[in-house]
């Protein structure tokens, strides 16, 4: 229910595009994630101009494709966010650097900017910015976030998922 209520709000009071949920929409919670290569930092030679519109991005977002982080068995957030056109994706992306330094052994973080790898944006049906996905470590979508997320919301999440682990 209140993901419902989220999504609802953030329908109405809109964030920086379309944002559709389920049929035909975006992949919603339960979900198996789909397996696809993405860019990492590797490919663009490190640089990371060529990766993220983000003005200060944390390399360690882009070591990993999505489809090689799967096979890792942890959690994994997926930011689907353009802060080159998006100030909430520049404020959520702040927010999951907090994130990635409290959670960064246990919990996979990628950034997916649409200019640099809209091939994930279209396997996960995204429309407008921002997204958040958390995926399980069995590679089910756990949760969706449309637009921005706070650190009360996250938290418990990665925490959830992350007991007991090591």
């Amino acid at each position: 229910m209140r993901v419902l209520l989220a999504v609802v709000l953030v329908l109405f009071l809109g964030g920086c595009g379309d944002m559709t949920v389920g049929g035909g929409g975006v992949l919603l919670a339960g979900k198996p994630a789909p397996v696809i290569k993405t860019k990492t930092l590797k490919d663009v030679g490190g640089d990371l101009a060529k990766i993220t519109s983000y003005r200060y991005p944390d390399p360690r977002m882009y070591q990993w494709s999505f489809d090689d982080a799967l096979k890792m068995h942890k959690p994994i957030v997926v930011e689907f966010a353009t802060p080159g056109h998006c100030t909430q994706c520049d404020k959520q992306l702040q927010l999951l650097k907090v994130m990635m330094n409290k959670y960064e052994d246990k919990v996979l973080f990628l950034h997916m900017d649409q200019y640099y790898n809209p091939e994930a944006y279209n396997a996960f049906q995204v429309r407008g910015e921002p997204w958040t996905f958390i995926i399980n470590e069995q590679g089910l979508v756990e949760v969706v976030y449309p637009g921005r997320i706070l650190y009360q919301e996250i938290d418990p999440v990665l925490a959830r998922l992350t007991e007991g682990a090591g």
